[in-house]
């Protein structure tokens, strides 16, 4: 992508705000820096929902009057000290683009970098390991991006890799965080945003999610501190009507003033307003003060004590939750009968994903933290999805116990194989080796032309994959069947499960199943609506 224009920028804030609202509480449970008052993620979606709402009543197919629109909308909107350095990055940003009716990637780069300077320049006592370094590191790889290569997403890409870097060193270079062993939030918050961008360029915008998104193992504080670590009690913030005052502004002996009394000060001064965050213990001082510069609008007084002490309160109501259970349950799959099957196996949380859509270790990890048990087993029922698996074990203080399962059937026979009277150890064993008597066949389709084990494949052809390897490839589908069946034994097993997918009828379904019958009289033989993508049937046998 060469260009960003006004749709293309648009795309991004909804996209960034929505991102965003789905992670703050996870923003809000990091918060321990400039004070552990646990409210950034609320103050950067507040501040980013007063842009989505601007943007819902203007618009523009010029970008940098779109840019402008936006920045306006955030520092008016600018919750906290998070919220306010989020609207300088962007008030920078969109003063270097103003009347770009595109924005190509040097650009944006500079934008980004000039962004960076405003928050710096605002900011009176800048700290390293926040969101101003993360952002810093960020724009500095893009502008030097930019100078290789026109490409905007290949640039975000970079920018974002430097920016996780930036993010992973905040806890060793604030001493606050590091106290606390947790990142910094509104540093999270800034990679957030980026990776948000960077989807809606690719034209997979964040969608806002009813489900809050679960902290992720280590980024929670081990201590959040004592309340005698807050000096100053008020989060006191307020804006300056500039235009209605009418009075020559001394900015500087503002920004004085509030240093005197308070710390985390940060004073913007816009053409129309000044707006104004800091912590103090006198409030009434810094608004009586402002009142000779003009009317006041957007004011909020805010106890920090009193949101620290409810963020002690809920660490410690989730360090004192008991388990319910000894034994819990998360299989990987897809497909409205599978998932079926495994919760009437006892599986508590079904992740989904499988083959061509991998779930994240973060995805795993979530759905451990939800079942309330002492030991989860792990069926990732996919060797693409074993590794990520495995990295949770280290992520959580439950003990996980990961089944290399390789396959849906696999899975499904290791969870017939526990044994709630059994130790750990013993199920562990018993349900790998249940695994690994399973022969697994599914049917596919070819979704482009290739070579692959020696076998020249069309796009659309039907493929038969035996233990993952391709077994035979053609256009009937009853002949790849049938060698599927031959490749895997089903001649000498007991037991056939065969489980039709998404858009394939029942009565097709009952074709394959007669060629199992017919290579396997003997043996119990069952279909079963599966539901699942990609593949047009999994079949089971042992």
């Amino acid at each position: 992508m060469e260009y960003i224009g006004a749709a293309e920028l648009t795309r991004m804030v909804v996209s960034a705000a929505a991102a965003i609202d789905n992670n703050k509480q996870i923003l809000n449970e990091m918060n321990v820096f400039p004070v552990p008052d646990g409210d950034t993620g609320i103050n950067m979606s507040l501040t980013f929902k007063a842009a989505v709402e601007a943007l819902s009543q203007r618009s523009s197919d010029n970008a940098g009057k779109t840019a402008e629109l936006v920045a306006a909308a955030l520092l008016r909107g600018a919750r906290g000290n998070s919220g306010v350095i989020l609207s300088l990055l962007f008030r920078g940003l969109s003063k270097s683009v103003t009347n770009l009716e595109k924005i190509d990637a040097e650009q944006f780069a500079n934008a980004l970098k000039a962004g960076v300077d405003a928050a710096y320049r605002a900011v009176m006592k800048p700290a390293e390991g926040t969101i101003l370094s993360v952002s810093r590191r960020a724009a500095d790889t893009a502008v030097m991006l930019a100078g290789e290569n026109p490409d905007i997403i290949q640039l975000l890409e970079g920018a974002i890799a430097e920016a996780y870097l930036g993010l992973e060193d905040t806890v060793n270079q604030n001493p606050v965080l590091k106290k606390a062993g947790v990142l910094d939030a509104g540093a999270k918050g800034w990679v957030l945003v980026l990776e948000a961008w960077l989807s809606a360029l690719k034209g997979e915008p964040v969608e806002y999610s009813d489900a809050a998104a679960q902290p992720e193992a280590g980024l929670l504080p081990g201590d959040l501190g004592a309340d005698e670590e807050i000096r100053f009690i008020y989060c006191t913030e307020y804006i300056v009507n500039i235009s209605r005052s009418g009075k020559k502004l001394d900015v500087a002996r503002l920004r004085a003033l509030h240093e005197s009394i308070g710390d985390s000060v940060v004073v913007v001064d816009d053409e129309d307003i000044i707006k104004v965050h800091l912590h103090t213990n006198n409030p009434d001082k810094a608004l009586g003060e402002a009142l000779k510069y003009g009317e006041l609008s957007s004011i909020k007084i805010e106890n920090m004590r009193e949101q620290h002490t409810k963020q002690v309160i809920e660490q410690k109501n989730r360090a004192e939750k008991t388990p319910e259970k000894k034994y819990g349950f998360v299989a990987v799959g897809a497909g409205e009968g599978i998932v079926g099957v495994y919760k009437d196996l006892g599986v508590d949380v079904i992740v989904e994903g499988g083959q061509t859509m991998n779930p994240s270790t973060q995805d795993i990890l979530a759905a451990v933290e939800e079942i309330p048990a002492e030991v989860i087993f792990v069926l990732p029922n996919n060797k693409n999805i074993v590794l990520a698996a495995q990295q949770t074990v280290e992520m959580t203080e439950k003990k996980i116990i990961v089944i290399p399962t390789a396959s849906i059937p696999q899975g499904i026979s290791a969870m017939l194989a526990f044994n709630p009277e059994a130790s750990d150890e013993e199920n562990n064993e018993n349900m790998t080796d249940a695994s690994k008597n399973v022969s697994t066949g599914s049917i596919t389709y070819a979704a482009r032309d290739s070579e692959f084990d020696g076998h020249s494949i069309k796009q659309g052809q039907y493929l038969a994959l035996c233990e993952n390897k391709l077994a035979a490839n053609g256009t009937e589908l009853s002949e790849v069947a049938r060698v599927l069946i031959n490749d895997m034994g089903v001649s000498e097993k007991n037991f056939v499960t065969v489980f039709y997918g998404e858009g394939v009828s029942e009565e097709d379904a009952a074709a394959i199943e007669a060629l199992c019958r017919e290579s396997s009289p003997d043996a119990e033989i069952m279909l079963l609506y599966g539901g699942q993508p990609v593949y047009y049937y999994i079949i089971s046998a042992e």
